[in-house]
């Protein structure tokens, strides 16, 4: 039976809020307590207006809760893109700690500089939201300033903003650590891999780098230029060509430190197709722990992707709640070195390369 012939509704059919009051034997105003949750509603009267609600089919809309109480009941994520494992990781987290707490998930992608411009010049996050994540890549100055515009918490998700709600790990320790495995399997060549991309987006995880060189720093050995490249990770092709100019080198390396196990996966793929066997001849490791990392034996720097973005909900959840509370309350998670089936001691270097690695003298680790 439907609600409109079990008793008044309104006027296209659909039960409203004083249908549900008249059966509930209550006011509309306490209804709407009801309905936002609130505490000063008892729960005898709450279980009336609840079973009246189900009965005739009454659901509260947002825009009409919004009127009454500010808040849109939805959290904003601005992200670059969703083709990934690690944006797709993080939105199931949030999403999950979202549902818990009945608030609805509203998406902005800005694949490219022109959209991530039309986002910023016209803000279309403002009254849409109560709070916006911004994940894993990072903004210019001018764009933070237009982000204060919006009049919303603004969380940093997988990277850490000073001054301001974050959720990240430390990408450079977690790379020291992913190192210094290398290193005490007695790898003195190591090569590093940094992802990149045609969008001009500027990513979080370029700090990578920045543990890969402490971690040479502090075993004594040189930085060399040539073992560090950029390959296009949206092209198999910039990855093949990283790796054979790699290969080519007069001295090549044993192993491989990948930024991210996508890379590292690609790298594992070039390797085998050339008849290198891995990791024999060559190591090779990940970052992130990706689902595919264990399924295909690869060594990794292992990050809790999920539960990074579960924290970012609940950071935003709490900052909506009580919008006095520190602004720049943050949380950070631990990495590990998982060690797997792509990393092993390093083979005996040449004669050539012992002479040239001579002026770097052993260190322990």
């Amino acid at each position: 039976m439907s609600a409109a012939s079990d008793g008044p509704a309104g006027h296209d059919g659909e039960a409203t809020m004083a249908d549900v009051a008249q059966r509930a034997g209550v006011s509309v105003s306490t209804v709407s307590r009801t309905l936002r949750g609130l505490s000063s509603v008892s729960p005898k009267t709450r279980g009336r207006v609840e079973k009246a609600a189900r009965e005739l089919s009454f659901a509260v809309s947002r825009s009409a809760s919004s009127l009454v109480t500010g808040k849109t009941r939805r959290v904003a994520v601005l992200t670059p893109h969703l083709d990934s494992w690690f944006l797709g990781a993080a939105l199931s987290g949030v999403s999950a700690v979202l549902r818990e707490a009945d608030l609805d998930l509203l998406v902005y992608s800005v694949p490219d500089l022109a959209e991530r411009t039309a986002f910023f010049d016209r803000l279309p996050a403002r009254r849409n939201a109560d709070a916006l994540l911004v994940v894993s890549f990072d903004l210019t100055t001018e764009e933070r300033a237009r982000l204060d515009e919006l009049g919303m918490p603004v969380i940093f998700v997988s990277q850490h903003a000073p001054g301001r709600p974050s959720v990240y790990i430390d990408d450079a320790e977690g790379a020291r650590r992913g190192m210094r495995h290398l290193l005490n399997l007695g790898h003195r060549r190591i090569a590093f891999l940094q992802s990149s991309d045609d969008t001009g987006f500027s990513w979080s995880s370029q700090a990578r780098l920045t543990g890969y060189r402490q971690a040479l720093e502090e075993a004594g050995l040189p930085y060399d230029e040539e073992l560090v490249h950029y390959p296009v990770v949206r092209r198999r092709r910039g990855i093949g060509e990283a790796v054979g100019h790699l290969l080519s080198l007069r001295h090549p390396p044993t192993a491989v430190f990948a930024e991210s196990d996508e890379v590292a996966i690609e790298v594992i793929s070039v390797l085998r197709a050339a008849r290198i066997d891995v990791p024999g001849r060559m190591s090779v490791l990940g970052f992130d722990d990706h689902q595919l990392a264990e399924w295909l034996d690869l060594t990794t720097v292992a990050q809790p992707v999920v539960d990074i973005g579960r924290a970012a909900a609940e950071l935003a959840r709490s900052i909506i709640e009580d919008p006095d509370a520190d602004p720049a309350r943050h949380r950070v998670f631990p990495t590990r070195v998982i060690p797997r089936g792509s990393t092993a001691p390093a083979a005996a270097p040449t004669e050539g390369a012992r002479r040239e690695a001579g002026a770097a003298r052993p260190h322990d680790i």
